[in-house]
């Protein structure tokens, strides 16, 4: 994928599209805690019908998955938006995780670990939003400064072409995103990880 195309610039095509056209398409949005869809949900709820899917097997300890859990839904409770958004939690199977993990344990956060749990999360994500008729799915993770937007629109194009079904390409970052998250987990008192909830990302931040 060209690393150059500018994903924000292509989501804002869109959205002007969708509200020409007076049309409120489902998404199927794949979360991975609620400080960071805070401001993606703000974002886009006014031009989807969402879903939060909830499914992040890469988080280790179910004590704080199940903390993460209930902050999603939560915010979703108290949020106010102009249309209404559902939750929808998926399995906690961390066993996969660790599995993709195998000999990546040492990799430095960013590498090719990370990209496999993007892959993960993204697929089990587009193979719902197919399963279910929706109408594009895809992922707050691209608001993280420390996640690769590419990496994560490259997979998304790729398993829209397997699975039919449109990506959301998306740069949440961009546009004050990561600020405005920071200031909506203020604003609604959310709990907030300084790591993604995988056990090497929490060695990596006490090294």
């Amino acid at each position: 994928m060209n690393n150059q195309r500018n994903f924000q610039k292509e989501l804002d095509n869109l959205l002007i599209d969708l509200d020409t056209k007076g049309v409120t398409p489902s998404l199927l949005l794949h979360s991975c805690c609620a400080p960071c869809s805070s401001y993606v949900l703000e974002y886009l709820s006014q031009y989807f019908n969402i879903t939060i899917y909830y499914y992040n097997p890469n988080i280790s300890y179910e004590e704080e998955y199940e903390r993460r859990t209930l902050e999603q839904q939560k915010l979703i409770q108290e949020m106010p938006v102009k249309n209404p958004i559902q939750f929808m939690q998926g399995e906690y199977e961390t066993e996969r995780f660790y599995d993709l993990a195998k000999g990546l344990e040492k990799e430095q956060e960013g590498g090719e670990r990370c990209f496999r749990c993007y892959e993960l999360r993204l697929e089990k994500t587009a193979k719902l939003a197919k399963e279910m008729g929706f109408d594009f799915f895809t992922t707050t993770l691209s608001i993280s400064p420390l996640k690769n937007a590419s990496k994560l629109n490259e997979i998304g194009e790729q398993l829209s072409s397997k699975y039919e079904v449109s990506y959301l390409f998306s740069d949440f970052k961009k546009k004050n995103g990561y600020k405005r998250s920071i200031e909506l987990s203020k604003e609604y008192d959310l709990y907030r990880q300084d790591y993604c909830g995988c056990i090497y990302s929490k060695v990596n931040r006490t090294q």
